[in-house]
């Protein structure tokens, strides 16, 4: 079929979207009316705020939203609230919790703070020359251009850190940046960030074009290209580890403790070492991150960026986790970027974000830094404690197993016997469906 282009389609309603989606794309099926439907909010107020978080929305997607509790972290218990759709990840991270919480728990500790922007622009002129301009005259004046931005921030004890002017023509011709550091207190501070470098954009073109030390043809060569936060963070880090004799490392798989160990380390040395390995290694420690990001209405895709930049930051992509066996101690830790926010954004809007908040007690913006760091540890504790012991698969697909049987259409009773069935066997995808078929008799 070919499909014509329309315009206005943001101007349409959403019954008038949907009608039209259904109608160019679907071949006019009322059942997938229905499906998008069935998924709104019979709370009208409700489901209007739902619709104003973004554009054209004509539904609501849900994912499963859980609770992974006994997490001990600073000599607090709390309950993680994690939106996910993934199997086991959950399980796993509530696992880990329960196997720490009598070693201690999780310790955390705020390494830094600082938050990261650059104005991006062109400028024809002598290197030496720019930076006389910037130390003498410009620095001042860009802090001075934005006082009225930074203004509400100065009083919650945040603002801007320090600017610097940084020469990057050795990577592209005449290419220069403001490099500007911020504390944003317990807000993410994107449109804060963006405010203020904007903000140096135009007074840092203002300055060069006032500037009596530039020549005419070095004004007409500046351009500002782009004015935009870092999403990298390398100095906006949280340190979240665990740490007990190896004596205590008892574990059910049926290994000794030294052994148990000494497996273990192998496995994150060769996250350290492998990037194949590192990827889903790191992929795991984002399960546990980003389900409880996604819970508290921050932004996952920032915090994958994040710390997949990090985790190359060397030239090669290695793991975020670290341990070591010295002493007869096993110490296991994760250093990660990741910048959050507890005010502004969804946090004051959504009502499942509120209730995350709320459950976790309030935190500040480095407390919920904390909580995250604990998790992704978590997470990735329990998928390299499977790994070394059982192998993964036990228990995950153990966790996939109803995902398989609603795909088979199984009846309740039919789970109930599947669940003990393989109670103490692992389960493949092929057995579910010959142990199934024979159920059925087919």
């Amino acid at each position: 079929m070919n499909h014509q282009p329309i315009e206005g389609f943001s101007k349409l309603t959403k019954e008038g979207k949907i009608d039209w989606l259904v109608n160019e794309y679907l071949n006019g099926n009322q059942e997938y009316q229905d499906i998008l439907k069935q998924y709104w909010n019979e709370n009208t107020d409700l489901q209007k705020l739902h619709d104003e978080f973004s554009e054209n929305t004509i539904s609501n997607f849900y994912m499963p939203y859980g609770i992974a509790p006994n997490f001990l972290i600073d000599g607090k218990l709390v309950a993680l609230p994690m939106a996910v759709e993934e199997s086991s990840v959950v399980a796993a991270a509530s696992k880990a919790a329960k196997f720490w919480i009598d070693k201690g728990g999780f310790k955390t500790t705020i390494i830094n703070t600082e938050k990261l922007g650059h104005t991006h622009f062109i400028f024809n002129a002598e290197s030496p020359k720019l930076q006389h301009f910037f130390n003498f005259k410009l620095k001042k004046k860009l802090m001075e251009a934005t006082e009225d931005i930074t203004a509400n921030m100065r009083n919650r004890g945040g603002g801007i850190l320090n600017i610097s002017l940084v020469d990057k023509t050795a990577d592209m011709a005449n290419y220069y940046q403001l490099k500007a550091s911020f504390d944003t207190v317990d807000s993410m501070g994107a449109n804060f960030i963006n405010s203020c470098l904007e903000r140096f954009g135009k007074t840092l073109k203002e300055e060069v074009l006032n500037d009596e030390n530039f020549t005419q043809e070095e004004k007409d060569s500046l351009q500002i290209v782009m004015n935009i936060l870092s999403n990298f963070t390398p100095d906006c880090i949280v340190r979240a580890e665990v740490s007990c004799p190896i004596e205590d490392l008892k574990d059910d798989s049926g290994i000794s403790n030294e052994e148990f160990a000494r497996k273990f380390k192998q496995a994150v040395t060769i996250a350290e070492i492998e990037p194949f390995r590192a990827t889903t290694h790191n992929k795991g420690v984002m399960n546990g991150v980003d389900a409880v990001v996604i819970a508290t209405g921050n932004d996952f895709r920032a915090t994958e960026a994040c710390a997949h930049a990090y985790a190359a930051r060397d030239g090669q992509y290695r793991s975020l986790t670290h341990c070591t066996t010295d002493n007869g101690v096993f110490r296991f830790w994760i250093d990660l970027p990741i910048s959050v926010g507890v005010v502004g954004g969804l946090t004051n809007l959504h009502p499942l974000v509120k209730f995350s908040l709320a459950l976790l007690g309030k935190p500040s913006a480095q407390e919920l830094m904390s909580i995250l760091a604990v998790s992704g540890l978590a997470q990735n504790f329990g998928a390299l404690r499977s790994l070394v012991t059982t192998g993964i698969q036990k228990g995950h697909m153990k966790m996939h197993l109803l995902n398989i049987l609603n795909q088979m259409g199984a009846t309740e009773e039919e789970k109930q016997y599947f669940v003990t069935y393989f109670k103490d066997k692992t389960v493949t995808h092929h057995e579910v469906i010959n142990e199934f078929n024979r159920l059925r008799g087919q």
